[in-house]
């Protein structure tokens, strides 16, 4: 990952946040030598153990810089930053820092990123084709599905209950909605 990541950093020096993913947060200082203490906001954070560059939101711009792990432990890493001061390093506390989504290992099955399945189609198990997805809205008890149809919003919980099937090939979310729950938002219509 490190050798992709230096090489996508070199070409794409000036990307933007839409372009990247979340990867975690600079959270604390470590020690006196200039170390911090990342957040990684992933699911397996052992994936990220070898990674040596990523892009930090400084003042709403990514900026990439170069690091070294030298600890991991769960989602926390302590890392070095490159070339930087003990000062620097410090002021970086409390940015965030992203990948190029193309760094995303890929997910199959009924798994999938939220920025993967916007305008896929919704297909629910007794309503046929609701809609389109918008967007997904995440709230801290569970995410919902923005989905529009015909300027209609119909908000639908991302749960593994609730999603059936994955198409990437047709861009179609199969679903069975909890009883009532599309009735809700198509009484009005």
């Amino acid at each position: 990952m490190a050798d992709t990541l230096f090489f996508s950093i070199l070409i794409n020096i000036s990307m933007t946040k839409e372009e990247c993913y979340l990867l975690g947060k600079i959270t604390k200082p470590f020690g006196f030598k200039g170390q911090v203490i990342v957040f990684l906001d992933v699911d397996t954070p052992s994936d990220y153990e070898e990674l040596d560059s990523a892009f930090v939101e400084v003042k709403g711009t990514l900026v990439p810089y170069f690091f070294h792990v030298d600890n991991l432990n769960g989602n926390k890493a302590t890392i070095t930053f490159e070339d930087l001061t003990p000062d620097e390093a410090r002021a970086l506390v409390g940015n965030d820092l992203y990948l190029p989504l193309d760094l995303l290992p890929k997910l199959t099955g009924n798994k999938f990123y939220f920025h993967e399945v916007i305008g896929f189609r919704v297909v629910d198990d007794e309503y046929g084709d609701i809609g389109t997805i918008a967007s997904v809205i995440e709230f801290p008890a569970q995410p919902l599905f923005q989905i529009m149809n015909n300027g209609t919003e119909i908000l639908i919980p991302v749960i593994d209950p609730v999603i059936k099937k994955v198409d990437r090939k047709t861009n179609t979310i199969f679903i069975t909605s909890p009883t009532g729950l599309i009735d809700l938002y198509m009484q009005n219509k």
